[in-house]
């Protein structure tokens, strides 16, 4: 991967106001001359940010081709400023369209891991309401999550679980990627339902390339399965791993994914 993006000292964009005002941290890769100003823009999973292995491998990736690339931490994740705890879909959603309006590339290929799938097609989905919006070239899913709350968390929640939810507004679980655990609160959960995507048909307007894992233990591979129905106006790809686990970060898993993103955007620049 490029040392030069590893050592990247992010730019901070300020995202909201009042007490809701957070310092969000990105890093800007400009796209170079004969790229058509295409650019990747990064979307991280749940505690997961900019610069971990698929993040940094894709920046590489841009950099090799002269293309570029916009990687940013959400609130409460990396770099960026504000408690993860106040983490929400709207908040976290309204971070990225703010780090795409300040960045103004004129074309993207959106590239979502877990969470960072759903914020994707909310992402595309509000671009879509705006007169003055980057064009959408392509979307690369890394075992989306979209709806995760609703249709992954909610109904699988023990007693236990319910109860803290109600009583402390959270609750925890293990981690397998981290010491510490896992929190989900109430208000990510009650705004989930208002983000749900897997609702009707997902309009994209753009190829679609998904890559999932079948021994994922977070998002099950049916999810994507579910997740293709509600796309029958793209043009979309589904690449199943036998052997693939959530993270998808072997170095075979990384190359699957940088050939998909380097398919999505060179498709767009011949």
């Amino acid at each position: 991967m490029s040392e030069a993006a590893a050592g990247t000292q992010p730019t901070f964009l300020s995202v909201g106001t009042g007490d809701g005002q957070r310092q969000i941290a990105v890093c800007q890769r400009a796209a170079g001359k004969g790229s058509k100003d295409i650019s990747f823009v990064w979307l991280s999973g749940y505690r997961s940010d900019m610069s971990g292995a698929k993040a940094l491998e894709l920046d590489a990736l841009a950099e090799r081709l002269g293309l570029g690339c916009i990687r940013f931490d959400y609130s409460g994740h990396g770099q960026s400023g504000g408690k993860f705890t106040d983490g929400t879909i709207s908040r976290w959603l309204e971070e990225a369209l703010d780090v795409i309006e300040h960045t103004k590339p004129t074309r993207i290929v959106l590239v979502g891991s877990s969470m960072g799938g759903w914020i994707a097609l909310r992402v595309i989905q509000e671009l879509r309401k705006r007169k003055e919006a980057p064009a959408i070239a392509g979307l690369l899913l890394i075992a989306p999550a979209p709806d995760f709350t609703v249709d992954l968390i909610e109904p699988n929640l023990s007693d236990v679980e319910r109860r803290s939810l109600a009583e402390r507004g959270y609750f925890e679980e293990p981690s397998d990627y981290s010491p510490e655990p896992n929190i989900f609160t109430r208000a990510l959960i009650e705004d989930g339902r208002a983000n749900r995507v897997l609702t009707g048909i997902i309009e994209t307007g753009c190829p679609v390339h998904i890559l999932q894992g079948m021994q994922d233990a977070d998002v099950p591979f049916a999810h994507s399965l579910k997740l293709v129905e509600h796309l029958p106006a793209d043009d979309v790809v589904l690449t199943l791993v036998r052997d693939g686990d959530h993270r998808l970060s072997r170095p075979q898993d990384l190359e699957r994914m940088l050939a998909a993103a380097e398919t999505l955007a060179t498709h767009n620049i011949a």
